[in-house]
């Protein structure tokens, strides 16, 4: 008998709970990265873990569309739980978060990530310095390659500024949906000089097709979703919010888009606040969102050309 969604315990799409440590094997695995001590402004990413969980169960596949096609039939999920995080260890949360992912990418096709705030990513992306050619597509209103920030260097404005430091094979980054007042000169000029595609949200709303033409092709891509990408209006559950963002179909297009014609070795969803939004429809409109991206991976074997 299945539970409806408000009953049963709160895994990843009813996934089976799994140690990462373990010996298992999932198509999809999920794994909560509940931190947010990096954070410059708002705190409350630390419990989206826990709310995109209990979000999924609005959505446990397979799906059967309007139109009569099942996806993600078959797809075997698992949930490897939460990185146990020290409080205020930052470099020790790192190590564990690393280790963790990179146990989780041995056991399952495609892992997804639950943050957490966005400097949880550079631990995350240091588990894939074996892939090669790494891209990253980002979608954020903030660049997120700052140097240093408050005389730190591992906020949430500097994963990708890190990885890029660390990881050679980290080859190129397509950040879409950038706007707002405050960005920072030197960040920019950074990622420009390496070559990074710097997608402004007036691009977007412009011309989306022409942008959807500049992402990547026959990659391995990870994508990168943070949450404050979405106009407020739509997600309004993140710490820095800034207005005249994407829609979710704009969203979804871009994710779907990369997703078929790539191959996507991991995913990550980050700056989730739910208590910055007492509707609760940020983190269920999230949780759809990575299934409709999971839908458009190939998992199922209907891989687009």
């Amino acid at each position: 008998m299945t539970h409806l969604p408000y009953g049963g315990i709160a895994t990843f799409a009813r996934a089976p709970i799994v140690h990462p440590a373990a010996e298992w094997r999932a198509d999809v695995a999920a794994l909560g990265v509940p931190f947010d001590i990096a954070l410059g402004f708002r705190p409350g990413a630390r419990f989206a873990p826990r709310a995109l969980r209990e979000a999924s169960l609005r959505s446990v596949p397979p799906f059967t569309g309007l139109d009569g096609v099942t996806r993600l039939a078959g797809v075997t999920f698992a949930d490897a739980g939460d990185v146990v995080l020290p409080s205020l260890e930052p470099e020790l949360a790192r190590q564990r978060i690393t280790e963790a992912a990179r146990l989780v990418r041995e056991r399952c096709r495609l892992p997804v990530f639950l943050g957490g705030d966005h400097s949880v990513t550079y631990p995350i992306l240091r588990a894939y310095a074996d892939v090669p050619e790494l891209h990253v597509v980002q979608l954020d209103a903030h660049l997120d390659f700052t140097d240093t920030r408050n005389d730190t260097r591992y906020s949430n404005s500097s994963p990708f500024r890190r990885a890029c430091e660390e990881m050679e094979n980290l080859v190129h980054i397509t950040t879409i949906g950038l706007r707002g007042l405050r960005f920072d000169p030197e960040a920019v000029a950074a990622a420009r000089a390496r070559g990074h595609a710097l997608i402004p949200m007036t691009d977007v709303a412009g011309d989306l097709t022409r942008v959807l033409e500049r992402l990547p092709r026959g990659k391995n891509v990870y994508l990168s979703v943070d949450v404050d990408s979405f106009d407020p209006s739509v997600i309004p559950g993140t710490s820095s919010p800034e207005p005249d963002g994407l829609t979710y179909a704009q969203g979804m297009a871009i994710l779907a888009e990369t997703a078929r014609h790539n191959t996507v070795v991991g995913l990550d969803v980050v700056e989730l606040a739910p208590s910055l939004d007492p509707t609760g429809r940020s983190e269920l409109l999230m949780a759809r969102l990575i299934m409709e991206t999971l839908c458009e991976a190939g998992l199922d074997g209907d891989r687009h050309a």
